[in-house]
């Protein structure tokens, strides 16, 4: 059985026959005198022993943990889909049966909250960190509701924060401009809560955000909502069209501004 040596001087490591046990001899690489050990002297490492219990074949009778992954199932991807496609089909038949052409109050409201969970859930399952055992089951459940609910409630930002600030009427009378910054703090302030509630990166957590709140404008576009650029009544009386629109849809008629004739003008 060969002997492992490792020379002192310049720690080369070699093996040896057996024979030259105890022996001196030349390093092979150093040249310089070294010392065999004895067969007995050398330090064999064993392998760690497993003190799991085994089978009668010695085999270790414990499995291993398994990963629990939380990929798109073709159940859970169907549902999200189907939910989707349901919401957006109510919202035409809102636009084109609503008394003026858009979707009733309520009917927004439903939309915001139903698309919520499908997207939220979905999302997570693309963006969830790979390094890190994913949720399932209960608990993945109540963070996608409290994601949800989150999302929903941002949307106020859009319904009140420019309206008080610009002293609106209505949230659709802001400019595109300030809708499109508006969107953005939506977004991340989305981003945000998907990063507290999931652990996901900022990064992911803004395309998590993004995709439920571009989906909500397209529906709000689909259910014939208008989002922004709507003229104020501001406006509506510096346009000349409107103006003169409306007043010949005013019910003031004419009257006569001659002025009467004095009857003391025929004297002069």
């Amino acid at each position: 059985m060969p002997i492992q040596v490792t020379c002192r001087h310049c720690l080369k490591r070699f093996q040896v026959s057996d024979k030259f046990a105890g022996k001196t001899g030349p390093c092979p690489n150093c040249k310089k005198p070294i010392e065999i050990p004895k067969a007995d002297e050398q330090v064999v490492i064993h392998a760690p022993t497993d003190g799991a219990p085994k089978d009668s074949k010695g085999v270790s009778v414990l499995k291993p943990i398994q990963r629990k992954e939380t990929d798109v199932t073709k159940s859970g991807l169907l549902i999200s889909i189907g939910s989707i496609v349901a919401v957006f089909g109510f919202a035409l038949v809102f636009r084109f049966t609503g008394e003026n052409g858009t979707a009733p109050f309520w009917a927004q409201l439903a939309g915001l909250v139903l698309l919520a969970p499908p997207l939220v859930w979905s999302g997570y399952t693309f963006l969830y960190d790979q390094e890190r055992e994913p949720y399932v089951g209960p608990e993945l459940r109540n963070r996608v509701l409290i994601c949800s609910a989150i999302f929903a409630v941002i949307w106020v930002v859009y319904a009140f924060v420019p309206s008080y600030v610009f002293e609106l009427n209505a949230p659709s009378e802001m400019s595109w401009t300030v809708f499109g910054i508006t969107l953005c703090v939506m977004i991340a302030l989305g981003a945000l809560a998907s990063a507290g509630t999931f652990e996901l990166e900022f990064f992911n957590g803004v395309i998590h955000a993004g995709l439920y709140f571009i989906v909500i404008v397209l529906l709000a576009f689909t259910s014939g909502v208008t989002l922004a650029g709507e003229p104020g009544e501001m406006d509506r009386y510096l346009d000349p069209e409107v103006s003169q629109s409306a007043f010949e849809s005013s019910p003031v008629t004419a009257t006569d501004t001659t002025v009467p004739r004095s009857p003391l003008a025929s004297l002069s």
